[in-house]
């Protein structure tokens, strides 16, 4: 009788954990959803520079890292080079 009451909450602890993974992942997708569904058209760019990362471009012109993302929206963060051109502000 305990091991099924201790496989039940281990299925219940599982299924928990799954449904939290998708509404995380769902949420991200709905904010940046909302940019990108804009059209948004580059007003103005930034060549990058040696050491630059996406948060520290949007912090220097006043972005939050969602709306970087949305104005850069096949941006790879992790492979920023020097003389990238990236989009530091934009409209619809």
């Amino acid at each position: 009788m305990a091991g099924s009451n201790n496989q039940a909450a281990k299925n219940l602890a599982l299924f928990l954990s799954f449904l939290l993974i998708a509404l995380v992942v769902e949420s991200r997708q709905i904010a940046i959803a909302g940019k990108n569904d804009a059209n948004l058209v580059c007003n103005s760019v930034y060549g990058a520079a040696l050491g630059d990362t996406c948060a520290g471009v949007a912090a220097e012109f006043k972005l939050t890292v969602i709306e970087f993302g949305a104005l850069n929206p096949n941006m790879n963060c992790d492979d920023i080079f020097v003389g990238q051109w990236l989009c530091v502000d934009g409209s619809a």
